[in-house]
């Protein structure tokens, strides 16, 4: 019977393992280049000088960074939970897992928040313009 919560809890963490490596990025990382290019956008331009699209844009990336965040931060309570649980401590796998929850809470909460405003501000500007 101990043998096989100890697989089953294995399998799990494996699986959330597996998760967590398939949702990270494949690019290889670069060192940012300096374009000489007239063209191009540098990130300190300022707000007012960019359209409505790319402010609700920009909004829509801070949703999506929360929910990326949140999911990888209850991964990792849950991870704990199930570590703590095959050693056997239910009252330590109960708050790893609380806090994975409580942690994604927070992240999503506040991604959304940053989301909503970019959006409304993105939305205003629109309104301005008539």
């Amino acid at each position: 019977m101990r043998r096989t919560c100890q697989t089953i809890c294995l399998a799990g963490f494996l699986l959330i393992f597996a998760a967590m490596a398939w949702g990270q990025s494949s690019g290889s990382p670069s060192a940012p280049t300096k374009a000489t290019d007239a063209s191009s956008v540098d990130a300190s331009t300022p707000a007012s000088n960019e359209g409505a699209g790319r402010e609700i844009g920009r909004g829509g990336e801070d949703i999506g960074k929360g929910v990326a965040q949140g999911t990888a931060d209850l991964a990792r309570g849950t991870a704990g939970g199930i570590g703590s649980l095959a050693h056997g401590r239910v009252g330590s796998a109960v708050g790893d897992v609380g806090k994975g929850v409580g942690e994604t809470s927070k992240t999503v909460a506040v991604g959304t928040a940053k989301g909503a405003v970019k959006i409304g501000k993105g939305i205003g500007g629109e309104f301005r313009k008539l």
